[in-house]
């Protein structure tokens, strides 16, 4: 049995978990009394949109308290090396946003984004649950191919709930209405809300009292999450529902494949080299698919297209440097930080945190920037990000030398390097979101949200790689080997941000701002659109930045 502190025995780790709890009952009965308003929107917004906002905190509840302690999982009880443990922990991340393909697939072709909702839930609950099954640990414990099954429900429900839910946000607004970037804003700080207190409550059970209750706690948040989605039907207003009647019997087969997929994960989560081919090849697939399609539209929809494949393409270098947050950067906070005792896990809310305080702040920048006429655009955000994440790396690099590597680096260059890491994401991540929804062609909107994903997978995996060398050859991770590699994708990435700064003027001319529009025009004549994304703004900007 677990053994519970006295209140007076309280150190950080235990006041930060309290706090945690408080503030997490805070945001619900905040939700509670948005749901029992009887207006169709509050604070401006549909009331959809909360909906959505709290359905989404609780999956990322989940989702980053399990992410948290998932590497020391692997490496203090099924016994993987540093380097291995890293290599799993990519893959399993990499599957997670390739998926979404497939959801986005079914989901704008067969069942509609609600559905596959729902049903990409159920699959994540049960996944949360199975991880809550120990066995007695290291690589001969038959039990390991339970967590290989709860990994792969994991990555399949992702692949049905991640993509969906984000297109559902953009279904409830016009395409000329100007609250659209503070929605997904918003969206956005609920997805980081539910990451923050997740990673806390669930590094602390994880890592203090036992796996079974960390990982347990994260299947209770995503069941949570599904009560509200499927409670809060009412407020979408029909978005997300099927494109066309579709009959029961193919409503289930959709779900069998679904099942079947769970099956093709569990094997394929194993072997990490497989993974690695078929990233590739379909990533090739997937490209020829995307160009297909944009060649058989006219001149400016396909130039949104090629504008849409060119800020995917940044997702690898990003994510497999961002994504070293839940890795090797998890792993080095562990062993060469003083921590001052607090869970190593816990400092993965670092993140979330940051973004909940500074993106109210990143999007009153757009908004004063824009009415200038000075806003960046969005392929010119995507040059800041990468210019910031390569700056982040270095930060960390600098500091730990300068300090001493026989020391224990500073708990402050954690923070340091979390902070260039975050105003690199804001810069990146829900520009990103926004844009694909808007540039893609709405019969394409999911395919290209989880083209979005797919790359974002690419990009976990290269972290996974790129974690697996700062192990070294024997797999043992070193505080010098970290920070040689640090430094190597650090100089890169400020490399590539500088040439995606040049050619952002270029990639800008091919989004056509002037000429989007709604599909609908209750005036008889089409508006422009504006603010259609963070960095869209063609009724401000005077020129490309």
């Amino acid at each position: 049995m677990p053994h519970f502190k006295d209140v007076a025995l309280w150190a950080e780790a235990e006041w930060i978990a309290v706090i945690a709890t408080v503030l997490l009952f805070a945001f619900l009965a905040g939700g509670a009394l948005i749901a029992a308003s009887k207006k169709p929107e509050f604070a401006g917004h549909p009331k959809g949109l909360y909906m959505l906002f709290f359905a989404e905190m609780w999956e990322r509840f989940s989702y980053y308290g399990m992410r948290a302690i998932l590497i020391f999982y692997l490496t203090q009880h099924w016994l993987f090396s540093d380097g291995k443990s890293n290599l799993i922990y990519g893959a399993y991340t990499s599957l997670v946003y390739i998926t979404p393909v497939l959801g986005g697939y079914l989901a704008d072709r067969y069942l509609g984004q609600r559905k596959a909702v729902i049903f990409g839930g159920l699959l994540l609950a049960a996944g949360h649950s199975l991880m809550a099954v120990e066995g007695t640990g290291g690589q001969n414990d038959p039990t390991i191919n339970v967590f290989w099954l709860a990994l792969a429900f994991i990555i399949v429900g992702s692949g049905f709930l991640k993509a969906n839910i984000s297109v559902m946000v953009g279904q409830l607004y016009n395409l000329t209405d100007t609250r659209r970037d503070a929605a997904y804003t918003i969206f956005y700080m609920g997805i980081n809300v539910g990451a923050a207190l997740g990673t806390i409550l669930v590094a602390y059970l994880g890592q203090t009292i036992g796996w079974g209750f960390g990982f347990g706690l994260a299947g209770i948040g995503m069941l949570a999450g599904l009560i509200v989605f499927v409670l809060g039907k009412a407020s979408l207003h029909g978005a997300g529902e099927a494109p066309a009647p579709l009959s029961r019997s193919r409503e289930w087969t959709l779900y069998g494949v679904g099942f079947a997929s769970v099956a093709v994960i569990w094997a394929l989560v194993q072997y990490q080299d497989v993974i690695q081919t078929l990233l590739a090849i379909s990533g090739v697939a997937l490209l020829g698919y995307v160009l297909y399609e944009s060649f058989k539209l006219p001149k400016e929809p396909r130039e949104r297209m090629f504008a849409i494949l060119f800020l995917i393409s940044l997702n690898p270098i990003f994510w497999g440097l961002f994504e070293q947050a839940g890795g090797s950067m998890n792993l080095f906070t562990d062993e060469f930080v003083d921590r001052g005792g607090v869970p190593a896990g816990i400092f993965q809310s670092i993140n979330p945190i940051y973004i909940i305080l500074l993106a109210p702040l990143f999007a009153g920048l757009w908004q004063m920037l824009g009415k200038r006429g000075i806003e960046p655009s969005a392929p010119a955000k995507f040059g800041l990000a990468l210019l910031q994440m390569g700056f982040a790396n270095l930060v960390l690099v600098w500091g730990a030398h300068a300090w001493g590597i026989a020391a224990m680096t500073p708990v402050f260059l954690v923070f340091a390097y979390y902070f260039f890491a975050t105003t690199a994401e804001l810069c990146l991540s829900p520009v990103g979101l926004s844009a694909m929804n808007r540039l893609a062609p709405k019969f394409l909107a999911s395919l290209i949200m989880g083209a979005w994903f797919y790359m974002t997978a690419v990009g976990n995996f290269v972290a996974g790689k790129i974690g697996e060398a700062t192990g070294g050859h024997d797999g043992q991770m070193t505080k010098d080997g970290l920070l040689d590699i640090y430094s190597l994708f650090g100089w890169i990435a400020i490399g590539v941000g500088v040439g995606v700064l040049v050619l952002s003027p270029i990639v800008k001319r091919w989004m056509h701002l002037d000429t989007l529009r709604d599909d609908k025009d209750l005036a008889g004549e089409p508006e422009l659109a504006e603010n259609q994304a963070a960095g869209m703004r063609p009724d401000l900007e005077t020129k490309p930045v």
